[in-house]
Protein backbone atom coordinates (compact mmCIF):
# COMPACT_ATOMS: atom_id res chain seq x y z
CA UNK A 1 0.00 0.00 0.00
CA UNK A 2 1.16 3.53 -1.16
CA UNK A 3 1.99 5.61 2.05
CA UNK A 4 3.06 8.80 0.24
CA UNK A 5 3.61 10.03 -3.01
CA UNK A 6 5.88 13.03 -4.67
CA UNK A 7 3.78 14.17 -7.28
CA UNK A 8 5.84 16.04 -10.38
CA UNK A 9 7.63 18.26 -7.54
CA UNK A 10 10.16 21.20 -8.51
CA UNK A 11 11.93 22.85 -6.19
CA UNK A 12 13.56 26.30 -6.63
CA UNK A 13 14.87 28.55 -3.78
CA UNK A 14 14.89 32.75 -3.40
CA UNK A 15 18.08 32.72 -4.95
CA UNK A 16 17.44 30.74 -7.66
CA UNK A 17 19.05 27.83 -7.28
CA UNK A 18 17.09 24.67 -8.81
CA UNK A 19 17.56 21.93 -6.41
CA UNK A 20 14.76 19.52 -7.64
CA UNK A 21 12.95 19.59 -11.20
CA UNK A 22 9.74 17.52 -11.57
CA UNK A 23 10.46 14.71 -9.03
CA UNK A 24 7.74 11.83 -9.05
CA UNK A 25 8.16 8.84 -6.55
CA UNK A 26 5.86 6.85 -4.26
CA UNK A 27 6.84 5.18 -0.91
CA UNK A 28 5.19 2.29 0.01
CA UNK A 29 3.90 1.00 3.73
CA UNK A 30 6.89 -0.58 5.66
CA UNK A 31 9.62 -0.53 3.17
CA UNK A 32 13.13 0.77 3.04
CA UNK A 33 13.55 3.22 0.25
CA UNK A 34 17.02 5.09 -0.15
CA UNK A 35 17.81 8.05 -2.05
CA UNK A 36 21.32 7.62 -3.85
CA UNK A 37 23.01 10.90 -5.55
CA UNK A 38 25.98 12.78 -5.70
CA UNK A 39 26.30 15.88 -3.18
CA UNK A 40 24.19 18.61 -3.88
CA UNK A 41 21.11 17.06 -5.67
CA UNK A 42 18.78 18.01 -3.64
CA UNK A 43 18.23 14.43 -1.69
CA UNK A 44 18.67 16.38 1.46
CA UNK A 45 15.49 18.88 0.01
CA UNK A 46 13.28 15.88 -1.13
CA UNK A 47 12.95 15.07 2.50
CA UNK A 48 12.55 17.96 4.09
CA UNK A 49 9.52 18.52 1.27
CA UNK A 50 8.36 15.02 2.23
CA UNK A 51 8.31 16.18 6.18
CA UNK A 52 6.66 19.67 5.20
CA UNK A 53 9.51 21.31 6.49
CA UNK A 54 9.46 23.18 2.94
CA UNK A 55 6.90 23.77 0.65
CA UNK A 56 7.59 22.81 -3.20
CA UNK A 57 7.45 25.43 -5.51
CA UNK A 58 5.37 23.33 -8.05
CA UNK A 59 3.81 19.40 -7.77
CA UNK A 60 2.10 17.97 -4.60
CA UNK A 61 3.11 15.74 -1.60
CA UNK A 62 0.12 13.54 -1.15
CA UNK A 63 -0.62 10.90 1.66
CA UNK A 64 -2.57 7.96 1.67
CA UNK A 65 -4.82 9.68 4.22
CA UNK A 66 -6.11 12.63 6.20
CA UNK A 67 -3.37 12.02 9.22
CA UNK A 68 -0.72 12.93 6.63
CA UNK A 69 2.62 14.12 8.52
CA UNK A 70 1.37 13.07 11.99
CA UNK A 71 3.36 10.64 12.37
CA UNK A 72 6.59 11.10 11.14
CA UNK A 73 10.41 10.80 12.76
CA UNK A 74 13.19 12.90 11.29
CA UNK A 75 16.83 11.79 11.97
CA UNK A 76 19.00 14.86 10.18
CA UNK A 77 23.06 14.58 9.21
CA UNK A 78 23.99 15.62 13.17
CA UNK A 79 22.82 14.51 16.21
CA UNK A 80 21.34 17.99 16.86
CA UNK A 81 21.01 17.21 20.82
CA UNK A 82 20.40 19.02 23.34
CA UNK A 83 24.10 19.93 25.18
CA UNK A 84 22.47 20.68 28.25
CA UNK A 85 20.23 17.60 28.64
CA UNK A 86 20.64 13.70 29.75
CA UNK A 87 20.29 11.22 26.74
CA UNK A 88 16.92 10.38 28.72
CA UNK A 89 15.80 14.15 28.70
CA UNK A 90 16.79 14.31 24.78
CA UNK A 91 14.89 11.27 23.19
CA UNK A 92 11.74 12.42 25.96
CA UNK A 93 11.43 15.90 24.22
CA UNK A 94 9.04 14.99 21.72
CA UNK A 95 6.87 13.41 23.75
CA UNK A 96 6.81 16.35 26.43
CA UNK A 97 5.99 18.88 23.43
CA UNK A 98 2.98 16.29 22.86
CA UNK A 99 1.78 16.80 26.32
CA UNK A 100 2.64 13.14 27.71
CA UNK A 101 2.80 12.97 31.09
CA UNK A 102 6.54 12.77 32.83
CA UNK A 103 6.03 9.10 34.18
CA UNK A 104 4.66 7.68 30.33
CA UNK A 105 7.65 9.60 28.51
CA UNK A 106 10.54 8.78 30.70
CA UNK A 107 9.62 5.04 30.61
CA UNK A 108 9.25 5.03 27.23
CA UNK A 109 12.02 6.96 26.31
CA UNK A 110 14.31 4.49 28.36
CA UNK A 111 12.62 1.89 26.19
CA UNK A 112 13.40 3.85 23.10
CA UNK A 113 17.41 3.84 24.67
CA UNK A 114 17.61 0.06 25.10
CA UNK A 115 16.40 -0.57 21.21
CA UNK A 116 19.07 1.44 20.04
CA UNK A 117 21.23 -0.75 22.47
CA UNK A 118 22.23 2.46 25.01
CA UNK A 119 20.11 1.12 28.05
CA UNK A 120 22.84 1.90 30.38
CA UNK A 121 23.64 5.54 28.88
CA UNK A 122 20.19 7.23 29.99
CA UNK A 123 21.55 9.44 32.86
CA UNK A 124 24.23 10.93 30.51
CA UNK A 125 25.49 14.03 28.84
CA UNK A 126 26.14 14.61 24.99
CA UNK A 127 29.19 15.41 25.51
CA UNK A 128 30.20 12.41 27.66
CA UNK A 129 28.89 9.84 24.15
CA UNK A 130 31.01 9.21 20.95
CA UNK A 131 29.51 10.25 17.47
CA UNK A 132 27.90 6.87 16.66
CA UNK A 133 26.07 7.03 20.39
CA UNK A 134 24.53 10.50 19.64
CA UNK A 135 23.34 9.09 16.37
CA UNK A 136 21.88 6.08 18.04
CA UNK A 137 20.13 8.79 20.58
CA UNK A 138 18.84 10.96 17.96
CA UNK A 139 17.77 7.74 16.14
CA UNK A 140 16.03 6.68 19.18
CA UNK A 141 14.37 10.21 19.65
CA UNK A 142 12.70 10.06 16.03
CA UNK A 143 11.49 6.51 17.36
CA UNK A 144 10.14 7.55 20.76
CA UNK A 145 7.09 8.89 19.38
CA UNK A 146 6.39 5.20 16.83
CA UNK A 147 6.23 6.96 13.73
CA UNK A 148 4.84 5.44 10.60
CA UNK A 149 7.64 6.83 8.23
CA UNK A 150 11.13 7.59 9.60
CA UNK A 151 13.09 10.16 7.03
CA UNK A 152 17.08 9.91 7.75
CA UNK A 153 19.15 12.40 6.25
CA UNK A 154 22.85 10.48 5.57
CA UNK A 155 22.67 9.91 9.28
CA UNK A 156 26.07 7.86 9.74
CA UNK A 157 28.33 9.92 6.67
CA UNK A 158 30.49 11.46 9.95
CA UNK A 159 30.90 7.79 11.27
CA UNK A 160 34.45 5.51 10.89
CA UNK A 161 33.08 2.35 8.64
CA UNK A 162 33.08 0.02 12.05
CA UNK A 163 30.81 2.31 13.41
CA UNK A 164 28.57 2.85 10.48
CA UNK A 165 28.75 -0.77 9.56
CA UNK A 166 27.32 -1.41 12.50
CA UNK A 167 24.49 1.09 12.95
CA UNK A 168 23.40 -0.12 9.36
CA UNK A 169 23.17 -3.50 11.24
CA UNK A 170 21.42 -2.16 14.17
CA UNK A 171 19.06 -0.08 12.07
CA UNK A 172 17.58 -2.97 10.00
CA UNK A 173 17.29 -4.54 12.85
CA UNK A 174 15.10 -2.16 14.19
CA UNK A 175 13.02 -1.95 10.92
CA UNK A 176 12.31 -5.09 10.77
CA UNK A 177 10.88 -5.14 14.68
CA UNK A 178 8.88 -2.16 13.97
CA UNK A 179 7.51 -2.32 10.66
CA UNK A 180 8.27 1.66 10.25
CA UNK A 181 8.59 2.98 6.75
CA UNK A 182 11.96 4.42 6.02
CA UNK A 183 13.40 6.67 3.37
CA UNK A 184 17.17 6.91 3.86
CA UNK A 185 19.32 9.58 2.03
CA UNK A 186 23.05 8.62 1.25
CA UNK A 187 25.31 8.99 -1.10
CA UNK A 188 27.04 5.55 -0.40
CA UNK A 189 26.41 3.07 -3.13
CA UNK A 190 27.21 0.33 -0.57
CA UNK A 191 24.99 1.37 2.39
CA UNK A 192 22.02 1.96 0.01
CA UNK A 193 22.79 -2.00 -1.76
CA UNK A 194 22.81 -3.35 2.30
CA UNK A 195 20.35 -1.38 3.78
CA UNK A 196 17.40 -1.31 0.54
CA UNK A 197 14.05 -3.12 -1.14
CA UNK A 198 14.29 -0.25 -3.28
CA UNK A 199 17.01 2.23 -4.55
CA UNK A 200 16.09 5.93 -6.05
CA UNK A 201 19.11 7.38 -7.99
CA UNK A 202 18.68 11.26 -8.34
CA UNK A 203 20.64 12.75 -11.13
CA UNK A 204 23.07 16.23 -10.44
CA UNK A 205 20.96 19.56 -9.76
CA UNK A 206 18.92 19.69 -10.20
CA UNK A 207 17.79 16.17 -8.63
CA UNK A 208 15.52 14.28 -10.85
CA UNK A 209 14.84 10.78 -10.59
CA UNK A 210 17.08 8.56 -13.03
CA UNK A 211 16.18 5.40 -11.86
CA UNK A 212 14.45 2.90 -9.22
CA UNK A 213 16.39 -0.41 -8.76
CA UNK A 214 14.81 -2.98 -6.98
CA UNK A 215 17.97 -4.92 -4.57
CA UNK A 216 15.95 -8.44 -3.91
CA UNK A 217 18.24 -10.21 -1.42
CA UNK A 218 15.95 -10.80 1.28
CA UNK A 219 16.67 -9.74 4.86
CA UNK A 220 17.93 -10.46 7.24
CA UNK A 221 21.34 -9.38 5.54
CA UNK A 222 24.38 -10.14 7.68
CA UNK A 223 28.17 -9.13 7.45
CA UNK A 224 27.94 -12.43 5.21
CA UNK A 225 25.80 -10.67 2.78
CA UNK A 226 28.57 -7.94 2.47
CA UNK A 227 31.22 -9.70 1.61
CA UNK A 228 28.94 -12.14 -1.18
CA UNK A 229 29.14 -11.98 -4.71
CA UNK A 230 25.85 -11.03 -4.57
CA UNK A 231 26.45 -7.93 -3.40
CA UNK A 232 29.21 -7.12 -5.25
CA UNK A 233 26.78 -7.65 -8.15
CA UNK A 234 24.05 -5.37 -6.70
CA UNK A 235 26.66 -2.81 -6.27
CA UNK A 236 28.29 -3.06 -9.85
CA UNK A 237 24.34 -1.94 -10.52
CA UNK A 238 23.99 0.57 -8.57
CA UNK A 239 27.00 2.44 -9.45
CA UNK A 240 26.09 2.23 -12.42
CA UNK A 241 22.82 4.07 -12.21
CA UNK A 242 24.41 6.33 -10.80
CA UNK A 243 27.03 6.85 -13.53
CA UNK A 244 24.65 7.32 -16.24
CA UNK A 245 22.43 9.31 -13.47
CA UNK A 246 25.60 11.75 -13.00
CA UNK A 247 26.24 12.10 -17.32
CA UNK A 248 22.83 12.76 -18.05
Amino acid sequence: MQLVGVRGVSKVFANGVEALANVSLDVQAGEFLSVLGPSGCGKSTLLRLIAGLAEPTTGTIDWSDDKGRADLGFVFQEPTLMPWATALANVALPLKLRGVAKSEREARAAEALDNVGLKGFMRVWPRELSGGMKMRVSLARALVVKPRLLLMDEPFAALDEITRHRLNDDLLELWQASGVTVVFVTHSVFESVFLSQRIVVMSARPGRVSADLAVTTPYPRSQAFRTSAEYAAWCRQASSRLGEAMAA
